[in-house]
């Protein structure tokens, strides 16, 4: 008596299971790529959105705003590459910094220290992240990631900035710099509730979902 073929098994595999493994490597990449791509580009909108002028020739503008999202949504790495891609954009020449500079004059501005450090800023808030999400909650726990970047690694690159370019005492660039924090808290939290709504939309973005359930997506679902 003949034995019975076995039963194809009713599990579905992921699409990306199905892939060859080179394939799957390639579609992941291409889809890095493209995010890392598209939040330069949100940088560069955000940056060229008309600043608000200051006697100190340090405009204000949303960039911090796009790259504390950078970091929340992609990650550390993807984070800081969106923004390293926009930095090389204007030192390249194209006018995508504030106010319309471009090129290496740009780092001779009072403004260098907090243009150099946004690629450490992005990722500092993506490090953050998904302790940050698991322990706190989406939004409470993002602001605290983005809070940290700011204040431990953007603002001080800023007064040193603002110390060598505009020759001003340690004590008097840190309160001109004062005069950007709350602006900037502001940004952070705007960014923190943004990304926990983008992370809710489309939570394939954590590493944690799309390894084995990891505990950080039901804090990203959390208001």
């Amino acid at each position: 008596m003949s034995t019975p073929p076995p039963r194809a098994s009713r599990t579905a595999l992921p699409a990306e299971a199905a892939l060859p493994a080179p394939a799957a490597r390639r579609r992941t990449l291409a889809q890095d790529l493209a995010l890392v791509a598209v939040l330069a580009a949100f940088v560069v909108v955000c940056t060229v959105v008309p600043a608000i002028p200051t006697p100190f020739d340090v405009p204000v503008t949303l960039q911090t705003f796009a790259v504390v999202l950078a970091g929340f949504v992609l990650g550390s790495r993807r984070g800081a590459l969106a923004v390293l891609l926009y930095l090389a954009l204007g030192l390249a020449g194209l006018p995508v910094f504030a106010q319309g500079a471009s090129g290496l004059g740009a780092l001779a501005g009072p403004s260098v220290g907090y243009l150099v450090t946004f690629p450490l800023l992005a990722a500092v808030a993506g490090l953050g992240r998904r302790a940050a999400l698991r322990r706190l909650g989406a939004v409470p726990g993002l602001v605290l990631a983005g809070l940290a970047g700011t204040l431990l690694v953007n603002h001080p690159a800023g007064i040193a900035g603002l110390h060598a370019r505009l020759g001003l005492g340690w004590r008097e660039a840190a309160a001109l710099d004062l005069t950007f924090l709350p602006g900037d808290v502001a940004k952070v939290v705007l960014a923190a509730v943004v990304a926990a709504a983008v992370l809710r939309a489309f939570p394939d973005l954590l590493p944690a979902r799309r390894a084995a359930g990891a505990p950080g997506v039901e804090g990203a679902a959390r208001p």
